[in-house]
């Protein structure tokens, strides 16, 4: 414990109250051995970070127990499925930077269930590097995050029915026709449809 609390820059003292606060895992034992390893050393740099940034010990528990509730990266990706999106890794202060008084535990484990984020190892993997910049900038306009996720699910609600419209009308009329055309000409299509009724929405004052 000594080793990881010298490498940490704390003291043995600090250590095991984080661990007793159930801040940091338990170490892997070999008998009356207990061996802490570079997971323990980067939770501690993370807790570390995060003090730094306002957040208590309270919030900072709060947290781990939804970051070590979320979804494997494999899960939520999906891996081997084609997709547009670039993944984005991130460790916990740097999502805290990105929404700044905004990473709760509540909210985090909305990201995770939203499946906009997911854990791996001690960082964590937002789903779409577009998405994580537009969540940032609508936080930085004063949308509170928990906002953006409830109008993020009313979305995709209604992304998933265009998406099945789109599939079903090129089943349905052309059944023979590559698949992946449907992509592009269902972007052009909602996009042309949105910014119009984004300007109807305007006009209107």
């Amino acid at each position: 414990m000594k080793e990881l609390a010298d490498a940490a820059g704390i003291t043995v003292r600090t250590v095991r109250f984080y661990r007793e606060r159930g801040l940091i895992p338990p170490p892997r034992r070999e008998g009356r051995i207990a061996w802490y390893d570079a997971h323990h050393l980067a939770r501690l740099r993370t807790i570390a970070a995060l003090l730094e940034r306002g957040h208590t010990l309270n919030g900072i528990a709060d947290l781990a127990t939804a970051f070590e509730s979320g979804r494997d990266v494999g899960e939520v990706l999906g891996l081997g499925e084609p997709t547009e999106e670039t993944p984005v890794r991130l460790t916990p202060e740097a999502l805290a930077d990105h929404f700044e008084g905004e990473v709760t535990a509540e909210n985090l484990a909305t990201a995770l269930e939203l499946g906009y984020l997911a854990t791996d190892g001690d960082d964590l993997v937002h789903i779409s590097r577009r998405l994580l910049d537009v969540s940032a900038a609508l936080v930085r306009e004063g949308v509170p995050l928990a906002a953006v996720f409830d109008a993020a699910r009313q979305v995709r609600t209604h992304a998933d029915a265009l998406a099945e419209l789109f599939a079903t009308t090129l089943q349905t009329h052309a059944g023979a026709t590559d698949p992946r055309t449907l992509r592009p000409l269902a972007k052009s299509v909602v996009d042309a449809e949105l910014s119009m009724a984004l300007d109807r929405r305007l006009r209107k004052g």
